[in-house]
C-alpha cells in the first residue's frame, strides 16, 4: 500500500505542480488570469486523463505481455514525451514558459522526485531488484533536494547542470530498466527482473511521470541556450 500510495501521489503531484508553475507564470506573459487559469486547467486535466488511461492499459496488461510484437510500454513513454514537447510549442504556454520571470518554475515539479525513495521500499519488500532500485531510487531523491535548491536560489550555470543531471538520472534509470527485465532480451541477469515496472502501480512511473520530468528538462535546457545566446549576441552600433 505505501509503494501504491507513493506513486499515485507522484503522478498525480507531478502534472499539478506543472499545471500550477503554468498558472503562476501566466501574468509574467501577459496572460489574464482566467486565460492562465485555463491554460493550467487544460494542461492538468489533459496529463490527468492520460494518468488514467495508462493506468487502464496496466491493469490489463498491455504493458506487460512477453508475445506482444510491439513494445507499448516503450510506445506510451516516447508518446507521452513527445506529446509534452509538442504541447509546449502551442502559443499560450510557450508564451508562459518564455517568459524572463518564469526561470525557476519548470524546477518545480522536480521537487516531487523525493519520492523516489518508494524505489528502496519497493527493492526491501523484495519486488525491484538493487542494481535498479538503488541508482534509481538514490538519484530521484537527490535530483528532488536539488529541484527545491534551484527554486530557492537560481542561476543559470546551477540551472544547466541541474538539468543534464536530472535528465541524466533519468536515462540511467531507464536503460537499468530495460536490461534488467523490460526488454524483450534482458542483459542483466538480476533477480528479481524490473517487469514490475511494466505492472500497476509502478508502470505509472515510466508512462507518466518520466515522460514529463524529461521534457521539462528538455524545455529547460532550449530556454537556457536560447537565454545565452540572446545576451551575447553583440550590440549594433549606432551611428551618430
Amino acid at each position: 500500500m505505501v509503494v501504491w500510495i507513493l506513486v499515485l501521489v507522484g503522478s498525480v503531484a507531478t502534472p499539478s505542480v506543472a499545471a500550477v508553475a503554468l498558472y503562476r507564470g501566466g501574468p509574467a506573459a501577459g496572460l489574464s488570469p482566467r486565460r492562465s487559469a485555463g491554460v493550467a486547467v487544460l494542461a492538468g486535466a489533459v496529463w490527468g486523463a492520460w494518468v488514467v488511461a495508462s493506468a487502464v492499459l496496466a491493469a490489463n496488461d498491455a504493458y506487460h505481455d512477453p508475445d506482444a510484437v510491439v513494445p507499448w510500454l516503450g510506445v506510451a513513454a516516447l508518446g507521452a514525451f513527445v506529446a509534452a514537447l509538442l504541447a509546449a510549442r502551442i502559443p499560450a504556454p510557450a508564451r508562459i514558459l518564455a517568459a524572463s520571470s518564469t526561470t525557476t518554475r519548470p524546477a518545480w515539479p522536480h521537487a516531487v522526485r523525493v519520492l523516489g525513495v518508494l524505489f528502496l521500499i519497493a527493492m526491501a519488500q523484495g519486488t525491484l531488484p538493487a542494481a535498479f532500485a538503488l541508482p534509481a531510487g538514490l538519484g530521484d531523491m537527490a535530483i528532488g533536494v536539488a529541484a527545491i535548491l534551484l527554486a530557492r536560489r537560481w542561476n543559470p550555470r546551477r540551472a544547466f547542470w541541474f538539468n543534464v543531471f536530472g535528465l541524466l538520472d533519468l536515462v540511467v534509470a531507464v536503460t537499468l530498466g530495460l536490461l534488467g527485465g523490460l526488454a524483450t532480451h534482458p542483459v542483466l541477469a538480476v533477480s528479481p527482473s524490473t517487469a514490475a515496472m511494466s505492472l500497476l502501480p509502478l508502470a505509472l512511473i515510466p508512462t507518466t511521470v518520466v515522460p514529463l520530468d524529461a521534457a521539462l528538462h528538455v524545455l529547460s535546457l532550449a530556454r537556457l541556450r536560447r537565454a545565452t545566446r540572446s545576451a551575447t549576441l553583440p550590440v549594433p552600433a549606432v551611428n551618430a
